[in-house]
């Protein structure tokens, strides 16, 4: 039996796992496989290097796929930032009908957004921004969890408190993300009040993933505690898989007597992150995974990843549901 929340409704997707937004990932080989799956894809916006790139690329993933996708358009701090509201124009041209925001100050892509009745997941650490967020007007709210990989956030809240806080709190329907690989976790998340999940991390460990064999395989052999947490001197904390140069960058910053972010800046550089996934030497530069690494241990298709997940978590809501059972008629 297909899952039926208010994500799988409102969004015409039949398992209630959406991709997450990833740099140097989000291509439309992998959203269109995620689609094609059942599932939400994603692609990355600012993967693409103008605007107009983008709009090939959704092209490119709507002869892909027949089913709905979305596209993350993240804003990132910089001395000189992308033209966002381009981007979002050629979203809104394309009839991208669903769209996953994130970082500071979205107020003004997300009205260009919601003028245009787009959907929106705008992805959140804290209740605080959460509550921000709605007054904005998104539709659903990402709830980031303490376990994810890439901006944390400076709160250190894992997923188990954050999501039954924004169930205590929010009136506006939200995803759980960070932390989640399986339909055990899937089942866990709507528990806990959550309409589906958001997966980055497990979707990189898939035959779809468009980066190199080598960085899937340094997943599946990684354990929960290979990741670093770098940049929090700067309040730009973030998540990274723990290679030599992540390593090193932490190294810089603790020991750092001037606190200048031009040392670390070599050290964290998104280009040479971008060549771990083109060449496969995944010591060259950093590249984000969360804690969920640890719970991946093979590299499968998209279609057999979320027919999986479905099974395990219907198998995990009848477990939960025969104990009720039980305990009522041994009352009896």
């Amino acid at each position: 039996m297909p899952f039926n929340t208010l994500l799988t409704r409102k969004l015409g997707i039949k398992v209630p796992v959406v991709q997450g937004g990833m740099q140097w990932v989000g291509y439309a080989e992998l959203a269109a496989a995620v689609s094609n799956a059942g599932g939400l894809g994603i692609l990355t916006a600012l993967t693409q290097p103008t605007p107009e790139d983008l709009r090939k690329e959704i092209r490119k993933c709507r002869a892909m796929t027949k089913n709905p996708f979305g596209v993350n358009l993240t804003l990132l701090p910089a001395l000189v930032p992308p033209d966002y509201a381009a981007y979002a124009q050629v979203i809104i041209d394309e009839g991208i009908k669903i769209v996953e925001t994130a970082g500071n100050n979205p107020g003004p892509v997300i009205q260009q957004l919601k003028k245009a009745n787009i959907i929106v997941l705008h992805k959140c650490t804290t209740i605080r921004h959460a509550k921000s967020a709605i007054k904005l007007g998104v539709d659903f709210l990402s709830i980031d969890g303490f376990e994810c990989a890439g901006h944390v956030g400076e709160n250190d809240i894992t997923n188990f408190i954050l999501l039954s806080r924004a169930r205590q709190e929010l009136k506006v329907p939200f995803i759980a993300s960070g932390g989640f690989a399986d339909g055990q976790g899937l089942a866990a998340a709507m528990a806990l009040g959550a309409e589906g999940i958001n997966m980055g991390t497990r979707f990189m460990c898939t035959v779809e993933a468009p980066i190199h064999k080598n960085v899937k395989e340094a997943i599946v052999k990684a354990d929960e505690t290979d990741t670093a947490l770098v940049m929090r001197r700067w309040t730009n904390t973030t998540r990274l898989f723990g290679n030599k140069v992540s390593k090193e960058a932490l190294k810089v910053e603790r020991e750092s007597k001037t606190g200048e972010f031009s040392e670390i800046a070599p050290f964290v550089s998104g280009k040479r992150g971008r060549e771990v996934f083109l060449t496969g030497d995944v010591d060259f530069g950093v590249w984000t995974a969360g804690q969920v690494i640890g719970m991946i241990h093979d590299i499968p298709t998209c279609a057999e990843l979320l027919e999986r997940i479905e099974k395990e978590a219907v198998q995990a809501l009848d477990r939960v549901r025969s104990l009720h059972t039980a305990t009522a008629q041994s009352k009896l």
